[in-house]
């Protein structure tokens, strides 16, 4: 009788506890990134009330034994991946994979699959509490705070190679030439005008020369590469192997020396108007970073005003090899305990931390309708260890009243 009371009281405990964790799980089912708990029981210990013996001239006999309730054995977070949907902006993201995104305080290193993102006033990624996304951004392989400094920076990058196309007239005569004027680019984004003047020298040859103007129209004096010839084979074709071209050289004031290797290999000369222009050329104007895009593999890319792109770091994520034993921290934070394993921090799509995908958050995988019935069965589970102190009331209230 006694032994019903505590084994229904223990009941009631560890069933009140369960209902706690449903409640959880059901008051986050639109918590980003929730990853739902689950409750499992164990028998607590049986008491003996005859052993077993072994088969003789009689059968064995089992042992005889009466349990004394029940407890809690775990509470386990279910890590299954969440369902991912769209949000439209850029800096929301999702982790598809078993990676955590890497924040912190400026003390201490937290953990997160909570992707929803915003630039601070100085340009970082940050949480909604403030803590700061950390990455790669440049090749000393430490984590920092990603920055991205839209409308702040400015990027230029010198010309190093232009690749010109199209024809010079064959039947040009001896003597005629063309005329094509271009631009590049010094190491601070100051911008020269190209003349480049084409002379017929001879059958199949041609003859060029390249004059440099800067950017207050005065002439620059080149150390190489101001001159060269093209010659073509029968068919038209840019004879390399005859031909002298030398990459074009000059020392501007205040930038750095410029070299920029010419490719005629995709002119010909064939019987037709002279169109010789620029196809490509690698050199950018200065210009603002006005966008950026986070790609699969984490690396996030601005996009200038001058058209160019370049990268500005790549975020970081973290591997644990039991995620079940992170520690709760609040705010869809964990933290390492004994039993997670260390953080394998590496880069999205490598050691299994999964890929990025911006423009989207995790949302919680609480499973709503498992929770509400197990909500059911747990309290009616409830209910019954509640009749059964009830029923053992009953019980002692008879004994009681032998007495009398």
């Amino acid at each position: 009788m006694l032994r019903a009371l505590s084994s229904a009281i223990s009941g009631l405990r560890n069933h009140q506890t369960k209902l706690d964790v449903i409640g959880n799980n059901i008051a986050n089912v639109n918590t980003v990134a929730y990853k739902s708990g689950n409750v499992r029981f164990e028998e607590l210990f049986s008491q003996l009330l005859g052993g077993a013996t072994a088969p003789a001239d009689r059968g064995g006999i089992n042992p005889m034994q009466v349990g004394l309730g029940m407890r809690t054995s775990a509470i386990n977070n279910d890590f299954t991946q969440g369902a991912v949907v769209g949000t439209g902006q850029t800096t929301d993201l999702a982790i598809e994979g078993e990676g955590f995104f890497i924040v912190s305080d400026g003390r201490q290193y937290f953990y997160t699959r909570d992707g929803s993102f915003t630039r601070d006033s100085s340009g970082e990624l940050v949480n909604a509490n403030g803590l700061k996304l950390m990455g790669f951004v440049d090749d000393t392989g430490e984590l920092k705070a990603i920055h991205i400094p839209l409308g702040e920076e400015l990027v230029a990058k010198a010309t190093t190679a232009i690749e010109f196309g199209g024809n010079l007239d064959a039947s040009e005569e001896v003597n005629g030439g063309y005329t094509y004027e271009t631009y590049l680019y010094d190491s601070l984004g100051r911008r020269y005008t190209v003349e480049l003047n084409f002379v017929k020298s001879a059958e199949n040859e041609w003859d060029y020369t390249i004059e440099v103007i800067d950017y207050n129209d005065n002439p620059v004096s080149i150390g190489q590469g101001a001159s060269g010839t093209l010659v073509y084979d029968e068919e038209g074709k840019l004879d390399l192997d005859n031909s002298v071209i030398e990459d074009l050289q000059f020392d501007p004031d205040g930038a750095a020396d410029i070299s920029v290797a010419l490719d005629f290999s995709g002119t010909k000369q064939l019987a037709g108007e002279s169109n010789v222009m620029e196809r490509r050329q690698d050199g950018f104007g200065s210009g603002e970073l006005v966008s950026f895009s986070i790609g699969r593999d984490g690396v996030i890319t601005g996009i200038y005003s001058n058209g160019m792109s370049e990268s500005l770091g790549e975020i970081a994520l973290a591997y644990f090899v039991n995620p079940g034993g992170l520690v709760k921290g609040g705010s869809n934070l964990y933290q390492i305990s004994s039993n997670s394993g260390e953080a394998r921090i590496g880069l999205p799509g490598t050691g299994g931390r999964g890929l990025l995908r911006s423009e989207a958050l995790e949302m919680s995988n609480t499973d709503l309708s498992y929770e509400l019935t197990e909500m059911i069965t747990t309290s009616r589970a409830f209910q019954a260890n509640t009749r059964v102190i009830s029923t053992s009331d009953e019980i002692l209230m008879e004994v009681i009243n032998i007495k009398r």
